[in-house]
């Protein structure tokens, strides 16, 4: 019984890591890419596709006031910088835009 409590206590930590909250700058990669398609996801995501075939997305994006046109226009076939959040503390990163800029001039931040 004991070792199953502490199995399910880092198993409840590991899945508390993973969830990405507040991203902050120092918690993301920087990572530049081309980004060859912009699609809806589930749940509102705005789903970005490079050039090697690598997909980012943004969380809930639709819900936050993005439309898929304008990201066409302002994204598609551009090199975007992307910040992407960090999980498993620090050891791995995401796919979770924090930030996405192109030219210098950001996009989209969670960045507070």
């Amino acid at each position: 019984m004991k070792k199953f409590a502490v199995f399910s206590l880092l198993v409840l930590l590991s899945l508390n890591s993973c969830i990405i909250k507040d991203p902050k700058p120092e918690q993301c990669i920087v990572q530049t890419k081309k980004i060859t398609t912009i699609n809806q996801g589930a749940s509102f995501d705005i789903i970005f596709s490079d050039s090697q075939g690598d997909l980012y997305y943004i969380n809930r994006g639709l819900e936050r006031g993005l439309n898929l046109d304008s990201l066409n226009t302002k994204v598609l076939n551009k090199t975007v910088t992307l910040h992407l959040a960090k999980v498993f503390g620090g050891l791995a990163t995401s796919e979770h835009i924090a930030q996405l800029s192109v030219e210098n001039k950001i996009i989209f931040t969670e960045f507070k």
